[in-house]
C-alpha cells in the first residue's frame, strides 16, 4: 500500500492481520492506495490535521475482474474442410455435382486425405452412376465397341468400362498424382477480365494448375493422369478396339480436350446454373 500527500509518499506492507500504520505524516490532504495481487485496487483520501491521528475504516478488497482475450483460429486443414463442404453443395441445376471448382480465388490447398475423399464422393455420387448409364446406353444404341455385343450383357460391359474410366481418371488425375506432385485438382474460377482472357485462362487450365504452394505450374496431374487412365483402359476394352499406344494417347487426348471444354463451361455457363455458390471463403470473416 502507498500513502501520498503534499510532496512526500510512503509505501509499506501490512501485517499478517492486515493492519498497518504510517508515521511522520505531514499535516494536510492525503491519499491512501491499497493493492494486493488478484484483488481490485482501493483508494481512500482525507485531511490530516497537525498532531492528529487518523484511523482508516476497515477496507475489504473485492476480487479483481479478470479480462482475458481469447483468439480462436482454424488450422489450414480445418479451413479447407469448410471450403470443401461448400463445394460439395455446388450442383448444376441443383442436381449434377460440381465439386471440382472453387469460386474462392485464394482457397486453401487440400491435404492428400481431402483429395482422396473428394475423389471418392465424386465417383460414388448417384448422378455419376446415372450419367454413366446414359452414355453406356448411347454407345450400345450406336454399337460403339461392338466387341461387347448387344443385350443386357453388352450394356453391362459398356457400363463397367465407362465407370472404370471415370474412377481411374478421377482417382489418378485428381487424387493420386495431385498428392504425389502436390498440385490442386480444382478449377479456380476467374470470372473477371475480357472474354478472350477468360477463354485462354479456361483452356490453359487443362495444361496448368495451382500447386499446393499457391503457384501456377504445369498440370502434370491432368496430363499424366489422362495418359495413365488411357493406358489402363487397354485392359478392358474389346480386343479390336485396342491399339496399344495409339489408344492410350487417343484417350489421353480426349481426356485433356474434355478438361478444356469443361473449363470453358465452368467459366461461362456453369456458375449461372449452380444455385449454391460462394465467392467468399466460408472460414474467413
Amino acid at each position: 500500500m502507498g500513502l501520498t500527500g503534499g510532496d512526500q509518499s510512503q509505501e509499506m506492507i501490512s501485517g499478517g492481520d492486515g493492519q498497518f500504520s504510517f508515521a511522520n505524516v505531514a499535516p494536510g490532504a492525503f491519499q491512501l492506495t491499497i493493492t494486493a495481487a488478484g484483488f481490485a485496487t482501493q483508494t481512500s483520501s482525507g485531511i490530516l490535521g497537525s498532531g492528529e491521528t487518523s484511523v482508516v475504516p476497515r477496507v475489504a478488497l473485492p476480487v479483481a475482474t479478470a479480462i482475458s482475450e481469447v483468439q480462436v483460429s482454424l488450422t489450414q486443414t480445418e479451413v479447407a474442410d469448410e471450403e470443401i463442404k461448400v463445394e460439395e453443395k455446388q450442383r448444376v441445376l441443383g442436381v449434377v455435382p460440381n465439386f471440382y471448382v472453387s469460386y474462392v480465388p485464394d482457397a486453401v490447398s487440400l491435404t492428400s486425405k481431402q483429395k482422396f475423399e473428394l475423389a471418392w464422393k465424386t465417383t460414388v455420387d448417384p448422378v455419376t452412376f446415372l450419367v454413366n448409364g446414359v452414355f453406356a446406353g448411347v454407345e450400345q444404341a450406336e454399337n460403339i465397341f461392338s466387341g461387347y455385343g448387344q443385350g443386357p450383357q453388352g450394356y453391362a460391359k459398356r457400363y463397367g468400362a465407362g465407370y472404370a474410366d471415370t474412377v481411374a481418371g478421377t482417382f489418378i488425375g485428381s487424387a493420386i498424382l495431385p498428392s504425389l506432385l502436390k498440385q490442386d485438382p480444382r478449377y479456380f474460377y476467374k470470372g473477371s477480365g475480357g472474354k478472350r482472357s477468360r477463354i485462354l485462362y479456361a483452356i490453359g487450365n487443362a495444361f496448368i494448375c495451382k500447386g499446393d504452394n499457391g503457384r501456377w505450374q504445369a498440370n502434370y496431374s491432368n496430363i499424366l493422369g489422362s495418359l495413365a487412365a488411357g493406358g489402363i483402359s487397354n485392359l478392358y476394352y474389346p480386343t479390336q478396339d485396342r491399339n496399344g499406344v495409339g489408344l492410350t494417347f487417343e484417350n489421353a487426348g480426349i481426356g485433356i480436350g474434355a478438361s478444356a471444354v469443361a473449363n470453358l463451361f465452368q467459366e461461362f455457363v456453369v456458375r449461372k446454373l449452380t444455385p449454391k455458390v460462394t465467392s467468399r471463403d466460408p472460414a474467413k470473416p
